[in-house]
């Protein structure tokens, strides 16, 4: 049976998770609202709004650099507020990632 996600809030490294990646996206191209953090949702839902937020990076070419103007803000905006919330739940970046090769 799978377990149905915990919500961006209560993710697991702090939300630096795909599913957290995803949610954050779709509030970028408002295709969630910003209070929506997909608590109970099931894989199945993630994927649905992985491919509508996927269109919408396609139509940028899937680089923030192409977004206009009001949608980068919005990217820049959520993304920092969301590195600032993971590192104070304790995410580290650098954490399981192999230096030695």
């Amino acid at each position: 049976m799978e377990t149905p996600y915990p919500g961006i809030d209560k993710d697991d490294m702090g939300g630096m998770t795909d599913r957290g990646r995803i949610l954050r996206d779709a509030w970028v191209f408002g295709l969630a609202p910003e209070s929506e953090t997909g608590a109970g949702w099931t894989r199945k839902r993630f994927e649905d709004l992985w491919i509508r937020v996927e269109d919408e990076w396609r139509r940028h070419d899937f680089r923030v650099a192409n977004l206009p103007e009001d949608l980068r803000a919005r990217f820049d905006r959520i993304q920092a507020e969301a590195v600032t919330a993971a590192r104070a739940a304790g995410w580290d970046p650098h954490d399981g990632l192999d230096e030695s090769g």
